[in-house]
């Protein structure tokens, strides 16, 4: 495709098209200059820790023939054979382009953004609609799971060059179906730029990634770009009732003409009308669309049944049978490392692996897991380095509060001293709870020691933070870790134990 032929297919509102000295036929596009190829237009993007200005250069060398820069943005001396284009707002240009450049979409894309549970949703959604006959795929924390592709994630929203490259992979295989994790740097970063979106969903926003934004109400902003900037007018709009910014939310979608449909307890469409514990998860009452089902639902946790109901929103909402898709909740698995049960002590107790990482999730998780818990509930935690720092007295306090016992352990430190971690968990714990310990040996010592707390069936051990993930950075550098697989041997070692004795 001509560099002018795909300027034209990605124009947008705050754009130009400029006379180009040049119009070559491009090869490619990226934004690593590392994979620049003869003919490739390279996009050198102002980031956080680097500037894709510093490595123009080298894109040059490697056969680049076009640059995407800011109008501020300081290059090099170039050939002037080089085809330079400036844009007041390079990230969704590069991203309309990259949709341009490949074409190919499933039909039916759903996301989900939220502070918590989209790994979940998407997965749900996934499932669903796999049940429901149709050629499915996920997109986010947990990689992209299709039918013919499958790949563990880098980010939970991938850049916008490798989602379309994704994209039309999956749709060249069959998938028409697509259920996508929308973060809030992705969106904020315009990533999701040219997906062509048919629902969207919205779960809570919680405390998380102040960090990178500067306030709530500036990460709620990049959430609710996803409603009105890219959700189209004909879309759906699938959101919990139950969150404090349902009704911000409307007013976008009244604003807009999106049809507008809310799923929890509050929710008018999809409605939780009751969710009794059993023992292989839970029994759901609910109401869709204003018919009432009861679907045993084989997941621990009400956070788990709200989840499910945005999942049937959005499968409802681009199509699917409401019926069918109820009854397919029936055979639902969890996401891996979302309250995923692993393991058995060898007494019976049930030890979870779950991804909670911020104070909300781990309040959530502890308060479902505590109708399972017929004796102790013991929790081994952490929070990660190079974070927000806030939220780790927080989730120190909300540990302690909610589990019987709480073992502070590290997380992923990355570039932090992981004592220094561990000590602003701790500073958050009140002085008069001595239901703690704090582990700095390593996490697996914390797990061991989060296994021997176990003493009879109905004790429940979860371990939080890392979830799926496999492997643990501490100074760095990243060591091969899965909580999963350690649980899993150490359970192994405890029956051993126990049939010697």
């Amino acid at each position: 495709m001509r560099l002018s032929e795909l300027m034209r297919r990605s124009a947008h509102e705050i754009a130009t098209l400029p006379a180009l000295p040049r119009d070559p036929i491009l090869a490619g596009l990226t934004l690593d200059s590392r994979k620049v190829r003869p003919g490739y237009l390279f996009a050198a993007l102002p980031g956080s820790h680097h500037d894709g200005a510093a490595f123009v250069a080298d894109a040059v060398d490697r056969g680049a023939v076009a640059i995407l820069a800011a109008p501020d943005a300081r290059l090099p001396a170039l050939d002037p054979g080089i085809v330079v284009v400036r844009d007041a707002n390079p990230r969704r240009r590069v991203a309309l382009m990259a949709a341009a450049y490949t074409g190919l979409q499933p039909a039916t894309i759903a996301a989900v953004t939220g502070t918590n549970g989209k790994s979940s949703i998407v997965h749900f959604v996934r499932q669903i609609w796999t049940t429901l006959g149709l050629r499915a795929a996920s997109v986010g924390t947990l990689g992209i799971v299709s039918p013919g592709l499958t790949r563990e994630a880098g980010l939970t929203t991938p850049d916008p060059v490798q989602l379309h490259e994704d994209l039309a992979i999956l749709a060249r295989e069959g998938v028409a179906h697509l259920a996508i994790e929308a973060s809030s740097h992705g969106l904020d970063q315009h990533r999701l730029d040219g997906l062509r979106l048919s629902a969207a969903a919205f779960t809570n926003l919680t405390h998380e990634h102040l960090d990178y934004h500067a306030s709530m109400d500036g990460y709620f902003t990049a959430k609710a770009r996803l409603f009105d900037v890219l959700l189209p007018g004909d879309g759906t709009a699938i959101v919990n009732a139950d969150s404090d910014r349902a009704e911000a939310l409307a007013a976008i979608c009244r604003r807009r003409g999106v049809r507008f449909w809310t799923y929890g307890i509050k929710g008018h469409e999809f409605r939780l009308l009751g969710d009794d514990p059993i023992p292989v998860g839970q029994h759901l009452k609910i109401e869709v669309l204003g018919t009432r089902y009861e679907v045993d639902l084989p997941l621990a946790g009400g956070f788990q049944a709200s989840n499910a109901l945005a999942a049937l929103g959005l499968v409802v909402a681009t199509g699917g049978d409401p019926a069918r898709a109820v009854a397919a909740l029936a055979t639902m698995s969890g996401a891996p490392g979302r309250l995923q049960l692993v393991a058995r002590h060898h007494v019976g107790a049930a030890v979870y692996v779950d991804y909670a990482h911020k104070p909300e999730a781990l309040e959530t998780v502890l308060r479902a897991l505590r109708p399972f818990a017929r004796g102790r509930l013991v929790v081994v935690f952490g929070c990660g380095g190079d974070r927000d720092r806030g939220k780790r007295p927080v989730m120190g306090e909300i540990a302690t509060r909610l589990a019987d016992r709480a073992i502070v352990t590290d997380d992923n430190p990355r570039n932090e001293d992981p004592a220094a971690v561990r000590a602003e968990i701790v500073r958050g714990i009140p002085a008069d709870r001595t239901n703690w310990i704090e582990i700095g040996e390593g996490r697996r010592q914390a797990i061991t020691a989060g296994m021997a707390e176990l003493h009879s069936a109905g004790d429940l051990l979860l371990i939080a933070g890392k979830g799926h993930e496999t492997g643990q950075t501490i100074a760095g550098v990243t060591y091969p870790f899965d909580d999963a697989e350690v649980t899993l041997d150490l359970a192994g070692r405890t029956a051993s134990r126990a049939a010697r004795t």
